[in-house]
């Protein structure tokens, strides 16, 4: 251990956190987390602990160790799984993988929703919290909040134990849906940070219900802000997810490399997907301080069904740069096109037309390399001049007069697109965390923009005979193929049962379009 880290350690803060360990040349070697960062990061420098071969190997690379601090436990879950899939650290890759992060979903949509988990969220209008790494310790979290906000783990039934009803870990029925979804809602905010206000939302309430001598309201408001009190001794809970954003490797490059007068704190990507122009859609994915903001994703579906990726960039970029969403979701930083120059160009386009400037930038999939235009772009052409000019071993920059491409990973081949593989170690970029960042937002970008043509394409697959008959809704759909089982059952009935079901007139209808 060199004397700059051993007296660097010595300022480690008794708080839950992530930490960064970093090779001598500044790449991000191992992403941890952990509740006490003094006491979990010590750990690897000391002698006397039995070690294995992994984290000897690590430690003889370590030159340097970076922390952020963060409020509680569950934000480090949440910030660790970010880093580990931004950076792709080498020794976090020998233990983990995709497979292992894990979402809370909640399907709000539902009469009586309850919670449950998945590795693989769908875009199915439920509300999906997270991914975070470590399963465990989130189910744990979890099983101390239902004491707080109580909630279903299964539909709920007639017949069920009343048990976990009397001691207070399923909602009661009584109280009526509404006032059901009202305490899911507290326990999203209270899991995605906003602790302070949910207990001082709860304290209001326990007030007023004390005013209208509602004691028994106020006792069990009561009692969750005890519980609430508890979890601090057990699992805790912050206020938000605290980036400092000037610790951040990727996006100070990032602003150096395009030349923007401070790091991106929003970036927007965006990605089309269709088959043969087929259930056309794309997406809006958005990273918030270099950290995916599931909250902010948005989805389009094109008004025009064509295999045109241009024109339908163009209509995303338009639609989403409307005064209507300006004004509702605000603007980006920075705006990242997956796709060359066509697609680039149809974004830029777009902005004209919208009367905005915006830094916008594509990622080419062969090469994997930054396309920027010398027009219609806030970045400027003499600066990405002046970075070709002092651009460092392992990086290149040309142009073709309309177009700047910059290489930050020179002598790496990229096999094919979406496939994460540019990590090798032949000419190591100063550059990687920039390209690790892009490839995050690319892949993230691709994966919800294919996720919502999937099911859209499913949906198509499903339609009956039925979507094409006027006047026929989805919920009298609903009602005619619970009656009477599937379409070939609604032909097989005659006209006057169906008219028990919609009514004579509709039934008419129906029976003369089948």
């Amino acid at each position: 251990m060199n004397a700059k880290l051993e007296a660097k350690l010595k300022e480690l803060p008794r708080a839950p956190g992530v930490y960064f360990h970093k090779a001598e040349n500044g790449e991000v070697l191992y992403v941890g987390k952990a509740a006490i960062l003094r006491n979990r990061v010590r750990q690897y420098f000391q002698n006397s602990r039995n070690r294995d071969v992994k984290t000897y190997a690590l430690t003889q690379e370590i030159y340097d160790t970076d922390w952020i601090e963060v409020d509680s436990e569950i934000d480090a879950l949440f910030l660790e799984s970010e880093m580990i899939k931004r950076y792709m650290p080498r020794y976090n890759v020998l233990l983990r993988d995709d497979k292992s992060q894990v979402f809370v979903r909640i399907d709000m949509k539902s009469l009586w929703p309850y919670v449950s988990y998945t590795r693989t969220p769908a875009d199915d209008g439920a509300e999906y919290i997270g991914p975070f790494y470590n399963a465990f310790a989130l189910k744990k979290a979890l099983r101390y909040l239902r004491r707080v906000f109580p909630y279903f783990l299964k539909p709920p039934q007639a017949r069920d134990s009343r048990l976990e009803s009397q001691i207070g870990l399923n909602p009661r029925l009584k109280d009526g849906p509404e006032a059901y979804k009202a305490n899911l809602r507290k326990l999203m905010s209270y899991i995605k940070g906003n602790r302070v206000k949910i207990v001082r939302d709860l304290e209001q309430e326990m007030q007023r219900a004390a005013k209208a001598h509602d004691f028994e309201t106020a006792a069990q408001i009561r009692n969750r802000l005890h519980a609430m009190r508890e979890l601090q001794q057990r699992v805790m809970f912050g206020d938000s997810e605290s980036l400092d954003i000037s610790k951040d490797k990727a996006l100070q490059d990032l602003a150096t490399i395009l030349g923007l007068s401070e790091p991106p704190r929003r970036i927007e990507g965006y990605d089309i997907s269709h088959h043969g122009g087929r259930e056309v859609v794309a997406s809006m994915v958005v990273f918030s301080n270099g950290v995916s903001d599931r909250a902010e994703y948005r989805k389009f579906k094109m008004t025009t069904q064509k295999n045109d990726d241009t024109k339908n960039m163009y209509e995303t970029l338009c639609r989403r740069f409307s005064p209507k969403n300006i004004a509702a979701w605000g603007k980006p930083d920075l705006v990242l096109i997956d796709g060359g120059k066509p697609q680039l160009s149809a974004a830029i386009e777009a902005l004209s037309y919208r009367n905005v400037t915006l830094p916008i930038i594509a990622i080419a999939k062969k090469n994997e390399e930054i396309v920027v235009s010398r027009e219609g772009s806030a970045i400027s052409a003499d600066h990405i001049e002046r970075f070709r000019l002092s651009a460092p071993d392992g990086v290149a920059v040309y142009d073709d007069g309309a177009y700047t491409m910059i290489n930050l990973h020179v002598g790496q081949r990229n096999l094919g697109s979406h496939t994460k593989n540019l990590r090798g170690e032949h000419t190591p970029s100063p550059f990687a965390d920039v390209t690790k960042l892009f490839q995050r937002i690319r892949d993230e970008a691709h994966r919800f923009a294919v996720g919502y043509h999937t099911s859209l394409a499913r949906k198509s697959q499903t339609k009956s005979k039925l979507d094409e008959i006027p006047g026929i809704g989805a919920i009298t759909r609903r009602k005619l193929l619970k009656s009477f089982g599937s379409v070939q059952g609604v032909s097989r009935a005659t006209e006057a049962e169906v008219a028990v079901v919609v009514g004579p007139k509709l039934a008419q209808v129906i029976k003369q379009a089948l």
